[in-house]
Order: structure tokens, then C-alpha cells, then sequence
């Protein structure tokens, strides 16, 4: 007789290979839906690899990171992101608190997002947030290689959506009409070492969910992140070269009415000796896209945990909880 044990929670963060997904066959690009599918219902958080985005433009992005934190702060505060008239450009060490009422975070950013001329009609109607980005003078190529490394980091973050899609068992194209004109933020992040520093409950980057559809983390080798599996546990996220981490943010549980998880995470005080650097994408779909229940997660009285929203909706309430805007 096998005496019944609960299953336990993950104990790691599962490693999907996506590669199959670039295939003709759909049997295998289910097969990597349900891996997904798992990992979304446990962690919230994978590992990507077999992606098509090139291993030198991700070593280049980290390098990039490297030079630019690497200036004077005076050079840095020339594209400071109070002076703009969106949140975009620089962003100095403790410019953040993830983790409401601890200390702020300690790290420095830069970040972009979909760089939009005047003329486009979301800036021209005033859409929160829309328009163009800072672009800083120096490096030489900053801006040419960020944009090309966000082309493709978009396209991964579209492959993966189709692949959420294909998970609960709906069109890989189920979400096409958001996509279009997806809002995409990217942030360059500097965690310089600390050595018994910051008050109490201060770290890298406090405990905390992300609010969007889904992000895709670059990390250097120095670790530092860390996950809480559906057991409430923390879990490392070693670095593993070639890959992305990935997880699901806040809006997931409407879609999903809850099925699936944006799990908290956070990153460690970095005490390696060493600057760490890391590039989050936050990719969701268009500004007015409605996220709702999907019809596969919908409950049988129809009325759902979660009631509809929009993107905007999402990120306005993210940037008056981060910067009291």
C-alpha cells in the first residue's frame, strides 16, 4: 500500500526549451504549451532557451549596462527621469521602493519604452505615458544597440505569448489583436556590490509581483534573484548562460481568473564584489487592450474572480504605488 502524500511545491525553476515552438508541428508546440502551463499554475517564473534572440546581442546588452553605470554620475543625471515629461532616462539608487514600507531599493536604472514621435496618436491624444524616449549621449551606440536588442526580446515576448495562449487551450493568435501596439518598458539596472549596508528589510530590489502580462529578465552570472514558490518558499534563480528568466505578472490572474500565478520575487543585497547588471522587458499588450476571463478559465456561473480591466489601468495604478505619481 502507498500511503497518499499532498504533492509538494517546486523546489526550482523549471527550464522550458521553446525551440520545437519554431516548428511546423503542433503536437510539440503543445507539448511546450503544457510545460509552460505547469510553471505557470507553480512558480509563475521559467527559464527560456532555443529562443531566437542571438547569444552576442545579450552578452552586448550586459556589456552596454557595464559601460554606461560605469559614468559619472553627473553624465548619468543628464538624462535623469524626473526631467522628462514620461518616465523614461535615468533613474538614480534608491529612486524605487518595490516593497512598500521598506527602505528603497539599492540600485540604479535606465529605462525606455516604445519611442513614440509627437505625431503618433497616442502622444498627440495624450495617452499616460506615450511618447519619446531619453537617449543618452554616451556611450557611442547606446541607443542602436538597445533597440536592436528590444526588437528581438519583443518577438520572444510575442512567441511566448502565443505559447500562453496555446496553454489554456485557446488560438495561439488569441491575443494578436493586442499586440500590435504593445507596451513594452525595459530597464538597464546597475545592483552595486553592498557589504553590510542598507537599513533593515533593504534589498537589491524589495519583495514585490509585476503588474503586466509577462516579463523577460536578462541576468549577468552573479545571481542574486530570487522566487517564492506556490508554498510561500524562496527559491533561487541561478544564472544559466543562453537563457532568459521569465515570469507572469498581476494581469495573468484575470485572464486566468487565478489559475495562474505572478509570484513575488526579489533580488538579494549583491555582496559578490562584483556589479551586477541585469535588462527586464516588461512587455503587455496595446494601452486600451481589455484584459478579462478567458473562456476556458471562466467559472460556470460566469462571474469570475476578477473583474475587467485594461492595461492602462494596470500601469497607472504601478506608477502611482512606485513613484506617488
Amino acid at each position: 500500500m502507498i500511503i497518499y502524500e499532498p504533492p509538494k511545491a517546486p523546489n526550482k525553476i523549471p527550464l522550458i526549451d521553446i525551440s520545437d515552438f519554431y516548428s511546423n508541428d503542433l503536437e510539440k508546440q503543445k507539448s511546450i504549451a503544457w510545460e509552460l502551463h505547469k510553471a505557470a499554475r507553480e512558480t509563475g517564473f521559467f527559464y527560456v532557451e532555443g529562443h531566437k534572440v542571438p547569444l552576442a546581442l545579450m552578452d552586448a546588452q550586459l556589456d552596454l549596462a557595464k559601460k554606461y553605470f560605469s559614468q559619472p554620475d553627473d553624465v548619468k543625471m543628464e538624462c535623469y527621469s524626473k526631467n522628462w515629461e514620461i518616465v523614461r532616462g535615468y533613474e538614480p539608487i534608491a529612486a524605487q521602493v518595490l516593497d512598500e514600507g521598506s527602505p528603497a531599493d539599492l540600485k540604479e536604472g535606465f529605462v525606455i519604452g516604445n519611442d513614440l514621435s509627437p505625431s503618433h496618436p497616442y502622444v498627440s491624444k495624450k495617452v499616460p505615458n506615450c511618447g519619446p524616449n531619453q537617449w543618452p549621449h554616451s556611450p557611442t551606440g547606446f541607443k542602436e544597440q538597445y533597440n536592436e536588442y528590444l526588437h528581438h526580446v519583443t518577438g520572444l515576448a510575442k512567441d511566448l505569448i502565443e505559447i500562453l495562449a496555446l496553454s489554456l487551450n485557446l488560438p495561439r493568435d488569441y491575443f494578436a489583436e493586442g499586440l500590435d501596439e504593445p507596451m513594452i518598458f525595459s530597464r538597464l539596472l546597475h545592483y552595486p556590490e553592498q557589504l553590510n549596508h542598507g537599513e533593515k528589510n533593504q534589498l537589491g530590489a524589495g519583495a514585490h509581483t509585476d503588474w503586466g502580462m509577462l516579463t523577460v529578465l536578462l541576468q549577468d552570472d552573479i545571481g542574486g534573484l530570487e522566487v517564492q514558490n506556490a508554498a510561500g518558499d524562496w527559491l533561487t534563480a541561478p544564472p544559466i548562460p543562453g537563457t532568459f528568466v521569465v515570469n507572469l505578472g498581476e494581469m495573468i490572474k484575470v485572464l486566468t481568473n487565478g489559475l495562474y500565478h505572478s509570484n513575488m520575487h526579489r533580488v538579494l543585497n549583491n555582496n559578490s564584489g562584483r556589479s551586477r547588471y541585469s535588462c527586464p522587458t516588461f512587455f503587455d499588450p496595446d494601452y486600451f487592450y481589455e484584459v478579462s476571463c478567458v473562456s476556458t478559465c471562466m467559472p460556470k456561473d460566469n462571474n469570475p474572480d476578477y473583474q475587467p480591466t485594461t492595461v492602462g489601468k494596470h500601469i497607472a495604478y504601478m506608477y502611482s504605488k512606485t513613484y506617488g505619481l
